[in-house]
Order: C-alpha cells, then structure tokens, then sequence
C-alpha cells in the first residue's frame, strides 16, 4: 500500500466531527472542574481535607476535569492537522509534547481517585500521611511532566504564525502553559485563567471545524447518537465489573 495512495487526502484522523466536538467539549469540562473546586486550598493536605468534607463536589470536580483532559486527545490532533498545513514543524512538536503531557495528567488522576478512596476507606489522616510520605516517588511518567508546559507554548506560536488561530486566540491557547501539573493539584486563580483561554481559544474553532463540510441528516446524528450512548453504557458496566 503506499503512503500517498487515493483518499490519503480526504480521510484524517479523527475527523471533523470528533475533532470539532472535542474542541468545545473538552476545554469546557476543564472549566467547569476548575471552577468547582476554587474555593479549596491548592495542596493536597487540602484537598483530601475537602473531599472528607464534601465529597460529591470534589469528585464531580475532578470528575470534569479528568474528562476533559481525556477528550482533549482528538482536539489537538485536530489542531495539529491545521497547523500542520503550513507550519509542520511547530505542528509535530508542540502536538507530540501536549499529548505526551496528556498522559502525564491522566496517570496523575489515577493516583489522585487511590488517595480520595483511602480517605473514604481509612479516613483523612491516615489518607493525608500516606500522601505524605510518598509524594514525589519516582516514577517514569515524571519526565512527561515539563513535556506538556513547553508543549502548549509551541502550539500558540505554531497556531498564530501558521494562521489558524488570531493574536488574541494564541496568546489564550499559550496561556495553558501556567496549568500546573501534578498530583492532588486544586485550582487558583491561574489554572482557572489558563482554562478560560484553552475555552477561548479552542471552541470557536472547533465550531469553524464543525461547519467546514456538508451536515449530516437528522437520521444520521439520531443513529450515531444512541449508537454512542450504547458503547458508552456498555463500556462502563464492562469497566464496573472489572
């Protein structure tokens, strides 16, 4: 098969209507998981402190976010291809850095649901020690994490200069560099404005993305629709019982 064969051109992974959904979706649920939380000190002594007192906020907050994070994947594969059309270089290594950092702050949410059901399962001292005595424990995807704060800030600058995104549009994408990444990590000020711009930067174009092309029939979108809602309620009682 070559590389270059008919359709290369038309076909993208993945696609305009993931890519374009994911672009609104996901820097929405960052958002709202930033917000949720801001009323909480920033350190983790605080954080299981808040999740002992309000558990239900603090698990729909990182909830939010974690989901956002995830969902974030086919957004900026998606850039990547536009930034890609005249500035391939700022494309390859701002997208392969952010995705790297992508799964650094997964793994992170990871530790972060261990330490909230050890708070739930012992209580919050206990919780709060065994935090304590492993935090900043080596482990591999600790290299990843500088990955995605210089990640973000190649991006901005490969999106003004290739023209996909405006000055004001850039300079928001960039400012995702200040999210600090890591474990049981609250909100502030700062990670509150980094997300605000990754909002004003990605859904507008992600509305663009949506409308660059023909629209599908009512009967396509109700199809696809409960077609996703059947794999998604599969996959979490798939998920339950392992």
């Amino acid at each position: 098969m070559k590389i270059n064969s008919p359709g290369a051109d038309t076909f993208w992974f993945p696609g305009r209507w993931i890519g374009g959904t994911s672009m609104i979706i996901g820097p929405v649920l960052l958002l709202l998981g930033e917000l949720l939380r801001v009323q909480f000190d920033f350190f983790f002594p605080q954080q299981l402190k808040a999740f002992d007192e309000h558990p239900t906020r603090l698990v729909t907050a990182y909830s939010f976010f974690l989901a956002g994070n995830i969902l974030l994947w086919p957004a900026i594969l998606t850039l990547t291809r536009l930034i890609g059309r005249t500035k391939p270089a700022w494309a390859l290594w701002g997208g392969t850095l952010v995705m790297l950092g992508l799964f650094a702050r997964t793994f992170h949410y990871g530790i972060n649901h261990l330490a909230f059901q050890l708070v739930r399962v012992q209580n919050l001292q206990q919780a709060t020690k065994a935090v304590a005595d492993s935090y900043g424990a080596f482990h591999i995807v600790a290299s990843l994490s500088a990955a995605i704060l210089f990640g973000w800030t190649i991006l901005a600058i490969g999106a003004y200069s290739s023209g996909t995104l405006n000055l004001l549009g850039s300079l928001a994408l960039g400012l995702m560099s200040a999210l600090m990444l890591g474990v049981l990590k609250g909100s502030s000020v700062v990670s509150v404005l980094a997300t605000v711009g990754l909002c004003i930067a990605l859904i507008p174009l992600g509305i663009k993305v949506l409308r660059d092309g023909p629209v599908p029939t009512t009967q396509s979108i109700l199809g696809w629709s409960m077609l996703m809602l059947g794999l998604v309620t599969l996959m979490y009682f798939f998920g339950q019982a392992g």
